[in-house]
């Protein structure tokens, strides 16, 4: 197995730690983005604020003339709720720059270094809920975006050698999740009668689907949204 080198951001929690993790352990250079410092990181952590665009720009830059990617994990998120009627468009926007801004910024810094070597993964992570999920309207909505640019880009690079490809995880144990979902809550309630599985999703197992993604083995698979949802989106599509 060839040693790769990818970028990943949030990468200090939750999903993009246990992704992080795992790469590391299969010998690839992680290097990760997050908004603090952890002298624990499997990896070597920049602390960088991917909400505000210009420092983002800078620091990834300076990152790109640094590392020789191989690929991005576009991790990092923000969801706000919000009941139609009740939406707050400053907290939409929020979630639109975070969510779209930092995808194509870091896929942008990432994106020389990809063409030059005619190999290259980019993986995005978006949600469920872009099936519909109560609340989560301007969080849907940036996701849903996310999507888009996936299959956008798995066609403008379709014959480079670089795949684009989306992770949709269900509801899981992460500490975003429980930040709005306390366990026993009923909203956890709510989202455990969508899945067919009747459980959370670990952020290990949402990683295993990334790093797949990430693989020489994934070489042929470009512009997929991978729903890695205990079933949530077959059931749905059932109803």
């Amino acid at each position: 197995m060839k040693t790769r080198t990818f970028l990943v951001t949030g990468a200090s929690r939750g999903i993009g730690r246990a992704l992080s993790h795992r790469l590391a352990e299969s010998g690839h250079l992680v290097v990760g983005i997050a908004r603090g410092k952890d002298s624990t990181f499997p990896g070597e952590l920049a602390a960088i604020d991917l909400d505000d665009d210009s420092a983002a720009a800078e620091a990834l830059a300076d990152m790109a003339k640094k590392y020789s990617f191989d690929g991005v994990v576009n991790n990092v998120g923000m969801a706000k709720l919000h009941r139609l009627g009740e939406i707050d468009l400053a907290d939409v926007d929020d979630m639109l720059r975070l969510n779209i801004h930092t995808t194509i910024q870091t896929t942008q810094a990432v994106l020389p270094s990809l063409m030059e070597k005619r190999w290259g993964r980019i993986v995005n992570v978006t949600s469920l809920v872009t099936t519909g999920t109560p609340l989560r309207s301007g969080y849907a909505a940036a996701k849903a975006a996310v999507n888009s640019l996936t299959r956008t880009w798995a066609m403008e690079l379709a014959e480079t050698g670089v795949t684009v490809n989306a992770v949709a995880p269900g509801p899981t144990e992460t500490e975003m999740f429980r930040r709005h979902t306390p366990a026993g809550s009923e909203a956890e309630a709510r989202f455990l009668s969508m899945i067919p599985m009747r459980r959370l999703g670990k952020p290990e197992e949402i990683a295993a689907a990334i790093a797949f993604l990430l693989s020489e083995d994934a070489s042929y698979i470009t512009g997929q949204i991978l729903f890695a949802d205990g079933g949530g989106s077959v059931g749905r599509a059932s109803v």
